[in-house]
């Protein structure tokens, strides 16, 4: 038995870092020399070169594969110096839906995995697993608790490619699981990535003590990172252990529904910040360029039962970040 391979499509952005190094983690031992070594042969792709040091030195033995997704061009690179992986994780995306909504071409091309399904189906021995990030914002966000089974009626462009990505991997490919992530949130990456992140930046803003306006009528089910990817690993040991067909869709988000409000509060809270400074406006008070679900916090039920993971309060989850984000 060789080791097993693990491709993370979109390995240098924030989940994809979360994960790679969970994987070698998870699974490392020591060399008589005393380095680490883990258990995976790890891959990733990224889009801009060259991927970061930072990343590279934490992962010793990763190998990093630059790929274009919207034309599949690097995955013959893979083919030939990693070979075909066990699981394929895709965190890439275009997921900002006001860049989606600008151009709505482009946002298909890199969401909807098309290359990346056609290079899997290239090879001929048994199927690799594809683990496929997909989106809350599928969901009309007209009720709470969305179930798995309720029909996707998403109201922006990026909820639409990731639909279309959802239908094209079910109708094209044999073993997938999709799950439907909610806000990712938690400690900053070993490559820290350009985009501002939930739980910092609302704490950057309520630490200068000014009045701060948040919507409390949008809600969502933000899920912790590490909750996140250890639900990727349960899959992964999952595939790895049973050898039979794995077809899922599952909402992936943590057990509490919330406002912005509400993050801000539980931020505020656990800091000793002064919450009066929070105040409450209405989603439909800003113009964002692009329409939002108001809505769309999820049942997790099929997720809990399936894979044996509850994820922590949101409550938890802010205070492990902000716990995380002091050591580093």
């Amino acid at each position: 038995m060789g080791k097993k391979k693990v491709l993370v499509v979109g390995g240098t952005g924030y989940l994809g870092q979360h994960l790679l190094q969970a994987y070698y983690a998870s699974s490392s031992s020591s060399d008589t020399n005393g380095n680490g070594v883990s258990s995976f042969d790890l891959a990733f792709t990224h889009h801009s070169t060259p991927p970061p040091k930072l990343l590279l030195h934490a992962i010793p033995g990763s190998i990093p594969f630059q790929v274009d997704l919207k034309t599949g061009v690097g995955f013959e690179s893979i083919s030939n110096a990693f070979g075909q992986p066990d699981v394929v994780v895709n965190c890439a995306a275009m997921s900002v839906p006001r860049a989606c909504e600008t151009d709505p071409d482009t946002a298909h091309a890199i969401n909807v995995p098309s290359a990346l399904v056609n290079w899997l189906q290239s090879f001929k021995e048994k199927s690799s697993l594809l683990i496929h990030l997909s989106t809350d914002q599928v969901y009309e966000g007209e009720k709470s608790f969305y179930k798995e089974e309720d029909i996707a009626i998403p109201v922006n462009v990026y909820g639409k490619t990731k639909v279309a990505a959802e239908q094209f991997i079910s109708e094209n490919y044999s073993n997938y699981a999709i799950l439907r992530s909610s806000i990712i949130y938690g400690p900053q990456t070993v490559s820290p990535v350009p985009k501002s992140l939930p739980i910092q930046w609302m704490d950057g803003v309520l630490a200068k003590g000014e009045e701060v306006q948040f919507f409390h009528d949008e809600f969502r089910c933000p899920i912790f990172v590490k909750d996140l990817v250890n639900m990727i690993l349960a899959l992964t040991r999952l595939w790895m252990s049973e050898d039979k067909q794995i077809q899922l869709l599952l909402n992936t988000g943590g057990p509490d529904r919330v406002s912005r409000v509400q993050m801000a509060e539980a931020v505020a809270q656990f800091r000793g910040y002064d919450t009066s400074k929070i105040k409450s406006v209405s989603a439909s008070s800003v113009d964002r360029g692009v329409k939002s679900p108001s809505d769309i916090s999820m049942d997790i039920t099929r997720l809990v039962q399936t894979l044996k993971i509850h994820p922590v309060s949101f409550k938890d989850g802010v205070r492990l970040t902000l716990e995380a984000e002091a050591k580093n």
